[in-house]
């Protein structure tokens, strides 16, 4: 079975990507947008990849969002090696880097 952002669009990083569920009224996703940002131009190979909820309820029905912010952590191949929901701290995000790469 392809992985969900296969033929999305999804520029995947190239060492892991950072995959923000947000919503368009969700203030701790704004806060989250900045930390994964930071995170990803501070590790060399990670993307950050932004997607609307209520725009794409196909990946979030796929993938049982139930809430944003929520934020994937995939690693190379683009599989899930993390998942967390709510506003990420910095030092939580690069752990879980650790995992995908």
């Amino acid at each position: 079975m392809p992985e969900p952002w296969a033929g999305q669009g999804v520029a995947l990083g190239e060492r892991a990507t950072l995959v923000q569920f947000s919503s368009a009224f969700c203030a701790p996703c704004r806060a989250t947008r900045r930390v994964l940002a930071e995170v990803a131009a501070l590790v060399p190979g990670v993307a950050h990849v932004e997607i609307d909820a209520e725009s794409r309820l196909d990946l979030v029905r796929r993938l049982e969002i139930v809430k944003t912010p929520t934020v994937l952590v995939l690693d190379a191949a683009g599989r899930i090696v993390r998942r967390a929901t709510g506003q990420p701290r910095k030092a939580d995000v690069i752990a879980a880097l650790g995992e995908a790469v």
